[in-house]
């Protein structure tokens, strides 16, 4: 593959690249933000005290981490023809990649709140904030530089997760690295997919970085 060719096909699979990651992000963090509050708030000492209920929590989160994503790719995969009627290409890669990112970026966010000054709370709670006030006026505000850098981890990881799912016709960027740049003995594609993913995940940092120094400035 060479030329046009060559460019054609990194572009594709960096916009398939690009709508595994994303969605799958978005979807994480919507849930996993929550989840991660609840692990916080349920601790010990915290506005929700409830220890059973702390460690049903961990639990499933820990369960969630626990397998190796390749593995996961295999054992979902039922699941995954039931949701989007395939287990081929990148739509199909979604349902793990979402399924991996919930409990990697639920663990993310518990650390970043966890952080957070409990004088500020104890504060807040003086002061007669309810549970809603405390979690969107104290701890997210000031949890919020850390957990944009937990973001950049979270999209860094899923954009190494997306390349490995192409080892099983998930699509994307690993796709063309596996199907024509190992299969086909391409080292040219090869080379070509490991630059661009370099490319992006110091892009992410850097954008990862930049924005999480502005808002502690703020």
């Amino acid at each position: 593959m060479q030329g046009w060719e060559l460019v054609q096909s990194l572009w594709l699979a960096s916009l398939e690249t690009f709508y595994m990651v994303g969605l799958s992000a978005i979807v994480a963090i919507l849930l996993g933000l929550p989840l991660g509050l609840l692990l916080v708030m349920t601790g010990p000492g915290n506005v929700l005290d409830s220890p059973q209920v702390n460690k049903a929590l961990s639990a499933v989160v820990n369960t969630g981490r626990s397998f190796p994503f390749i593995i996961l790719l295999v054992v979902l995969t039922p699941l995954t023809r039931l949701v989007v009627g395939t287990s081929i290409g990148s739509t199909a890669a979604l349902v793990p990649l979402t399924i991996a990112a919930i409990p990697f970026f639920a663990r993310i966010a518990e650390t970043s709140i966890l952080e957070v000054d409990k004088g500020l709370i104890e504060a807040a709670e003086a002061m007669g904030c309810n549970y809603w006030q405390i979690v969107f006026k104290v701890l997210i505000p000031e949890a919020l530089p850390s957990i944009i850098l937990g973001i950049t981890i979270l999209i860094v990881s899923l954009l190494n997760s997306s390349a490995m799912a192409g080892a099983v016709g998930g699509g994307g960027l690993g796709n063309l690295a596996i199907q024509y740049g190992y299969q086909r003995f391409d080292v040219g594609v090869m080379f070509s997919t490991i630059l661009v993913l370099i490319v992006l995940v110091q892009l992410i940092q850097f954008l990862g970085d930049l924005l999480a120094r502005q808002l502690r400035k703020k």
